[in-house]
Order: structure tokens, then sequence, then C-alpha cells
């Protein structure tokens, strides 16, 4: 049997090997590194694959989160709504511009952002919502565009985890998450479904003022070199990047139906254990499995943890401790308690070796040993 990897990236680069390999060696010769035509070609079909106007390629997920926030013109006291149950750059940027972030609680069974919960914490001082689509699977977008419409709110969509996934209107309509929103923001570090070798991150907008600003603002506040008009910052992604993910982009839907094949897998396995909950597939969504998260009950999670590694399988923990629960975040407005539900999770969680590579027999391996624990 091969290694199990969390994400098994060395596995996936051979098969596309030949086309990365001439895609990279391209831009080495023609020596355009930065802002080269690779960088143009992967934005336009980037767009074309989302059908939004304009992708604003930039340095990483986190940064594409921090020029949004910077384009909407947010000023220090303005509270933006996000989850509680995220990665910390949702939080961290939001803290770094002086903003201040209004946590809320997660649905049990998508782990994804609570619109009650959102409509219970605008105020006044409430300018935007920055829904995250966790693990793969996209917000339930309809009632925060309503709240943002009659409150006069931005969304900023964190889409890091879930480009690619479809979210699906009542009216049965389809559109890409991350274009739902005024901005949507993703990562393409390489473990992400589409993800680069190196760091790199992207925004999207239908919005022609917009894109237009965001573009300064990555670029040092420069529209026109040397004069600046404007306070930015130095994002780009590099044309190396740029290139290698033009190829992987073209197998983006395989590579969401291989990691599907293997979450069916997972769930025909774990389907008769009364104390494991699967991942739910939302109605208004589409899922391309960024994770493969289970819920279990009366878990030791890191005892599991170690277990599984002892058998040569890696699994994590997404994530241990919620955001309003981490010291650099701490807020006399929450304490323990306060989200039942997220903190429910991240004593429960526990994500399973999920990618594109992964085989049969990696999978009755990792199923087996699961279950060996939990009998």
């Amino acid at each position: 049997m091969r290694q199990i990897q969390m994400v098994d990236l060395k596995s996936q680069y051979e098969k596309i090997q030949n086309e990365i390999d001439a895609s990279v060696l391209d831009v080495i010769r023609s020596t355009q590194f930065i802002n080269g035509s690779e960088v143009k070609k992967f934005q336009e079909d980037l767009e074309n694959y989302l059908g939004v106007k304009h992708v604003i390629p930039c340095g990483n997920g986190t940064d594409a989160l921090q020029v949004a926030m910077m384009a909407l013109d947010l000023k220090p006291g303005d509270e933006i709504i996000t989850t509680s149950f995220t990665f910390v750059a949702t939080v961290e940027v939001i803290a770094l511009l002086g903003l201040t972030p209004v946590l809320v609680d997660v649905l049990p069974d998508t782990f994804n952002i609570d619109p009650e919960s959102v409509k219970k914490a605008i105020t006044p001082k409430t300018k935007a919502i920055v829904p995250v689509h966790l693990f793969g699977q996209c917000v339930h977008m309809e009632p925060l565009m309503e709240l943002a419409k009659e409150h006069n709110l931005h969304i900023i969509e964190d889409n890091a985890q879930a480009i690619g996934a479809d979210y699906i209107f009542e009216d049965g309509r389809r559109q890409k998450a991350g274009t739902l929103g005024i901005i949507g923001c993703t990562s393409f570090f390489p473990s992400k479904n589409l993800g680069c070798y190196g760091d790199g991150g992207a925004v999207f907008t239908n919005d022609d003022e917009l894109a237009k600003k965001l573009r300064v603002i990555v670029n040092h506040g420069m529209e026109v070199r040397y004069y600046h008009d404007s306070v930015g910052v130095n994002s780009r992604l590099d044309s190396v990047q740029a290139a290698i993910l033009r190829i992987k982009l073209k197998h983006l839907n395989c590579y969401a139906g291989a990691r599907n094949k293997a979450a069916r897998y997972y769930d025909k396995a774990f389907a008769n254990n009364p104390r494991i909950t699967t991942p739910v597939r939302s109605k208004f969504s589409t899922h391309v499995f960024h994770q493969y998260t289970l819920v279990i009950d009366n878990l030791d999670q890191f005892a599991l943890q170690n277990f599984m590694g002892e058998k040569g399988i890696p699994a994590m923990i997404y994530y241990p401790v919620p955001m309003h629960m981490q010291k650099a975040y701490q807020d006399p407005r929450y304490k323990e308690g306060d989200f039942p539900v997220t903190e429910k999770l991240s004593k429960t969680v526990i994500s399973l070796p999920m990618h594109t590579e992964l085989d049969e027999e990696q999978l009755k391996h990792i199923t087996d040993s699961l279950l060996e624990y939990l009998k």
C-alpha cells in the first residue's frame, strides 16, 4: 500500500508532470516572472470558469481578504460579522485593519455560519458579513443576501475551501461559490482543491469600479507607475504559480469528482456506526470536499489522532479552539458557552485524508482503523 497522506500532492503531480514541467519551463525561458503573460491568461481562465467579470490575483488567501476589506473603505470600529468556527485568517485580517470582528455560531449539520445568528448580531455599526464556505460546500447564501440588502451590508465570501462548488438557489439556478457577494476571496495554498506549488490567492467581483480599485490596492496603491493615489499593499501571484494553476484549473472538476468518490466510500463504511455523523450534503450547494470531517460522539480527538497516526494514517482536527476562545482574540463580549454548536464541534470533529489520489486499499485501511478504534 502506498503511504497515506492527508493531501497527496506528489501523486497528483506525477499524473500531470509533463504539463506542469513544460508550463514552468516556458515561464523560466520567458523570464517574465512577475506580472507575466501567464498571470493574465490564468486570470482570464478563472473568470471564464467562475462566470465572473473580474479575477484579481494576489499573493495569498489572507491578502485576498485584506485587500477586499481595504477596497470597501471600511473604517476602524466598523463591525464585521463572521463565524467563530474557521481558520484564523478570516478574523485576523479584520483585527489587523482595526475593524471589529463580531462572531456568531454555526449550523450543526453543515458547520457553516447560521443566518439566524447573523441576523441577531446586526447593529448600526455592522458594515459587512464574511461567510466562510467551510470544508467544501456553500453557506446558505440567500438569507444572507436578503439581510445584506435590507441593512445595506457588504458580503465578502471566504471561498478558500470551496472553489468549484455551486450554490443552488431556491429556484434551481446555480452560481459558483465566491461569486455571490460583492467580493469573493480564495487561496491557492498547495493543499487547496485548486492549489499551486507555493503561495497564491485571488479576489473576484462583478463590480467594474471595485475591480479597478482592487487592482490598484494589490499594486502598492499605484495605477500609474510611481504615482500612489491610495494606500495599497504588495500582493502578487507570480508567473510560475499562475502557469501551474492554469494547468490544474483544467482538472479541477475531475478533482472534485475524485474527492466525492472517496467521500462516498467513507460514507458507506461509516453508515451503520451510531457514534459517527458523516458530512451532510446541503440542498443549497454541491460539495467539493476540501475536507472530509466527521463528528464522533464522546470523542477524545487527540487519542484518536494518535491511534490513527500509529496506523500510518494522518488525521487532523479542524478546529480545536474556536476563534472566540483564542488568546489573541479574547473579547469581553464572548465567553465559553456563548456558541454551543461551535464549541461542541471543536471537541468532536476529526478530518480524514481527503485528496484526489486516494485508492480503495488506502480507504479500506483508513475506515477499518477508525472503526477498530470505536469498538
